[in-house]
């Protein structure tokens, strides 16, 4: 399926608040409506009535977030990616996104579950305006484990670029294709199955090393060598990247909750509340 989704995120000065002000939508992406959030934004959920990605689906995601509005952004469950069949094309995932002055975008979606003979392509592009804020994270699960599926798929690709004032500060290129190079190399994944990734951005904001010290502390004290592994890095401008490899995904889940909170606390002076689900 060809699946359209274009949300438009605007600050009504009127009410002081975010309002969700444009939403086109093909199945199966689909939102039904914006909820209010305590610090006037507003969140969304994204649907995909199909249960999952099909093979060979194209979806084409359109995000905008206009000056001074706050956006946050989760999903309803974990994005599962379906077996392709040998002769369809690969699934894949476009999204274009940007935030512009003074605006923040939170992206908060539930685990990728990449299943047994998938392949999947995910593109993203974030472009951030004068004094925009971003915050972005991203798990990545091995399969199905309870059906003993551990890195079955075929193609697993995840392209990330960050742009700040016409300016990459993060380019990011995953190829994984598990049955050429094993990702239980330790040049790869080694013992772990999950990985997570989180960043962290404010445009015009030039010093990041108490945040990033701050960030490496908890990162340090969140690591346990036979469960996860955490660590935190600068990006070129305007923003930090933390990374882990861990093997529950139900902990770096928790721990992405905590990074965000620090985070958001510094940056904003606001507390960071996870998105509320809904069915």
């Amino acid at each position: 399926m060809d699946g359209l989704l274009r949300l438009r995120f605007a600050h009504d000065g009127t009410i002081g608040r975010t309002i969700l002000a444009v939403c086109e939508q093909r199945p199966p992406l689909r939102v039904v409506r914006a909820f209010s959030t305590a610090d006037g934004g507003a969140l969304v959920h994204l649907h995909n009535v199909s249960g999952g990605v099909l093979g060979g689906d194209r979806l084409d995601v359109g995000i905008e977030v206009g000056a001074g509005a706050i956006a946050q952004l989760t999903t309803t469950g974990a994005t599962r990616v379906y077996r392709s069949r040998r002769d369809s094309h690969i699934s894949s995932q476009t999204s274009d996104i940007s935030v512009e002055e003074d605006g923040l975008l939170e992206f908060l979606p539930d685990p990728l579950i990449p299943f047994q003979g998938s392949r999947y392509r995910q593109q993203s592009k974030v472009r951030l305006a004068r004094g925009a804020g971003l915050f972005w994270w991203e798990t990545i699960a091995p399969g199905r484990e309870a059906l003993g599926e551990l890195f079955a798929y075929e193609l697993l690709q995840l392209h990330l670029d960050i742009i700040a004032e016409g300016r990459p500060v993060a380019v990011e290129r995953t190829r994984n294709e598990p049955a050429i190079r094993p990702l239980s190399s330790l040049a790869r994944f080694g013992p772990f199955r999950y990985s997570s990734t989180l960043y962290i951005c404010r445009v015009g904001i030039e010093h990041w090393l108490p945040l990033e010290q701050r960030l490496a502390e908890l990162a340090r004290h969140m690591t346990q060598p036979d469960d996860a592994m955490w660590g935190v890095s600068s990006l070129a401008a305007n923003g930090l990247v933390v990374r882990a490899l861990g093997n529950r995904g139900a902990s770096l889940v928790g721990g992405l909750v905590e990074f965000w909170k620090v985070a958001k606390r510094e940056l904003y002076g606001r507390e960071a509340v996870p998105p509320r689900k809904v069915p």
